[in-house]
């Protein structure tokens, strides 16, 4: 309806989705994969947002087929829903708004897109060394000199453009969570004035790690001896033919192992990728040289997995490995106990039981740690005094931002295997509003191929109304239920009939999240995606994709329909979907770490100096610094 050249649309109004695309181009509305300005609308399936010219907010419509249901406006930096209306009038686009819009667009918007920095997309902040902090606009042909040259052009503060040779050295910026950058004032002195508060605070922090790296040089650490007869046999019998990375790591680990120097190394490699094998090599050597080896893992569930393949792997050679974990008894557990105490167990692999005060080595000689990630702060204050006295090795796929930034920093040692085994195919990754037909689809392709699904529900609370709802949807499917809270024989029992295959869809929370390897599964659907981290998201996938052979995996990644997710949830959710490739998990990492925010990676009293001039720049500094600190006899103090 019509009131003096206004658009009216309510609630329980039927109109065709081509009709109100008509009438939002009769609007002059363009059409935006996602509305972020006055006057753009985005068709999302079963709901339409729109950013009137007259409201404070863009408004979303809910749709029932045709019928429109809901009407609310919302926050599209936080994905908040407003306020609800009953109704919402369109005005229509006047000449002067356009003529204007237009200028700003053509001003800000319409450059060609930058061909060297690919990963900078229009409205992305970035740092420039002298210049300081602006929003990138693109790159534009400049005459300069009588010649058309390829310049970026760069937004500062109070609208400033200044167009840069495209050649210029530009860093994304990553700041603070939740804050946005604030855009440096050009003809002032304010950048240099932020890059010299941030390079006094700096100083102590480079002190702090060349005193790091002096203490790991200065300590005495055990010379592991050279490769024996035995080692090599134990490499030759890995089932599987090793990639040009993992021998690579395979050789840094134990050059590390055979110094005099305590090693604290990171393994960093995708999912799947051969981190493990790489571990049970270091735990080998160190055993056969009379060392006792703590193979740390986050879940109950990995460490008996760890268990069962370490055990298998070695079981010619004179090398005892036990498990400690609840899924053993009181009894168990004691036994276990006092063969470390008495140097009878060589290898033991269990969860953050492991640091319990009652845990007591003869001999500890290496510390394997799977996803440090994962444990709390009390357990990483006691791994960080284990460091200045053992060899330390972590295994990660999407490193944390502290672990990367102290690796990127020298004052860790780092191993990166990015080549993935031979026959594997990246994962099909879908992220979907809640489809149940889609649903049902997934779990019986998967398992009309002889294979099995993970149904990740992380609510204990729910979890069995889950099981019973998928249930009647699949009644000739046999499904199981594991979370955290089961009691120890429960879980192990349903895990061995899900490696059994009598369990064909395991319905679980994120227990499975952390390096199972069953190589039969290979779809995963995970419910509620958007209140999971983008590391864990990308853990999850890893699960599936393993198998011997090639076969295609599948990832499904479910939100609510209708719902208005925070732009942080959509962010992790359009990066789950874009890093499909072989050997993402780095760019994941980099990816949370500019989506959550580099304040947290120094601490609280440095995230004002990394919000100022940004991380890179910040990096950049402190690792100057360090070599100004070095080449100084006082800086090796």
């Amino acid at each position: 309806m019509v009131f003096d050249g206004l658009e009216r649309l309510h609630i329980g109004q039927t109109i065709e989705r081509g009709a109100l695309e008509t009438l939002l181009r009769k609007l002059r509305y363009r059409r935006r994969d996602f509305v972020s300005t006055p006057g753009e609308y985005a068709d999302r399936g079963a709901t339409v947002d729109i950013y009137p010219v007259s409201y404070r907010a863009p408004i979303r419509l809910s749709f029932d087929f045709d019928t429109i249901v809901d009407i609310r406006d919302f926050s599209p930096h936080e994905g908040k829903s407003l306020t609800r209306f009953e109704e919402v009038f369109l005005t229509p686009l006047s000449e002067t708004f356009e003529a204007s819009t237009r200028r700003f667009r053509d001003r800000f918007e319409n450059f060609e897109p930058l061909t060297e920095i690919t990963d900078l997309e229009p409205g992305d902040f970035v740092v420039h060394l002298k210049y300081g902090i602006a929003r990138y606009l693109g790159t534009k042909k400049i005459p300069i000199k009588g010649k058309a040259k390829l310049c970026v052009a760069l937004e500062f503060a109070d609208r400033e453009i200044l167009y840069l040779e495209a050649t210029e050295l530009l860093e994304r910026y990553i700041g603070v969570e939740g804050k946005r950058p604030k855009l440096t004032r050009l003809h002032s002195k304010e950048w240099e004035r932020a890059k010299a508060k941030a390079r006094l605070a700096i100083e102590s922090v480079a002190r702090d790690l060349l005193g790091l790296q002096a203490k790991r040089k200065l300590s005495p650490g055990f010379s592991f001896a050279k490769d024996t007869v035995w080692q090599h046999q134990f490499e030759e019998e890995f089932a599987f033919e090793e990639t040009p990375d993992q021998i690579k790591a395979v050789e840094e680990v134990k050059r590390d192992m055979e110094a005099a120097k305590p090693m604290d190394r990171l393994l960093c490699g995708d999912v799947g990728f051969g981190k493990t094998e790489v571990a049970m090599r270091a735990a080998f050597k160190a055993a056969l040289a009379g060392k006792q080896v703590a193979f740390l893992v986050p879940t109950t569930v990995l460490a008996e997995q760890h268990g069962l393949v370490f055990k298998e792997r070695a079981k010619n050679f004179p090398v005892t490995i036990e498990v400690l974990s609840r899924f053993r008894s009181k009894k168990e557990q004691q036994k276990v106990l006092k063969g470390l105490k008495e140097g009878k167990v060589d290898v033991v692999i269990g969860t953050h039981r492991l640091l319990s005060k009652d845990v007591h080595f003869k001999d500890l000689g290496l510390v394997v740690i799977d996803e440090e990630q994962r444990f709390g702060v009390a357990h990483k204050e006691k791994l960080k005094k284990l460091r200045e006295l053992v060899d330390i090795l972590t295994l990660t796929a999407t490193p944390i931002p502290r672990t990367l930034y102290l690796s990127l920093m020298g004052a860790k040692d780092m191993s990166v295997i990015s080549t993935p085994p031979r026959t594997r195919l990246p994962i099909q990754t879908e992220v979907i509003e809640y489809d149940e037909p889609k649903i049902v689809e997934a779990i019986r392709r998967e398992l009309g191929r002889g294979g099995q699904v993970y149904f990740v529900h992380n609510r204990i609370e729910s979890i069995e109304r889950v099981y019973k709802h998928l249930q009647s949807l699949l009644p000739d499917v046999h499904f199981g239920v594991a979370h955290g809270q089961m009691s120890g024989h429960a879980l192990e029992s349903v895990m061995k009939d899900f490696l059994n295959r009598k369990i064909e869809c395991l319905i679980a929370t994120n227990i499975i999240e952390s390096g199972l390897d069953i190589p039969n599964v290979n779809t995963i659907i995970v419910n509620r995606a958007d209140r999971f981290g983008l590391a864990d998201l990308y853990q999850l996938r890893g699960r599936v994709g393993r198998f011997l052979g090639k076969r295609q995996a599948f990832a499904y990644f479910i939100v609510p329909r209708n719902w208005v997710m925070t732009l942080d949830a959509e962010k992790r959710l359009e990066a789950i979907e874009r890093f499909t490739e072989l050997g993402a998990g780095f760019k994941i990492a980099m990816k949370d770490l500019e989506i959550r925010g580099a304040g947290n990676v120094l601490g609280h009293e440095q995230s004002g100096f990394i919000y100022a001039i940004g991380f890179d720049l910040y990096c950049r500094m402190l690792r100057q610094t360090i070599g100004e600190l070095e080449k100084k006899p006082s800086g090796r103090n």
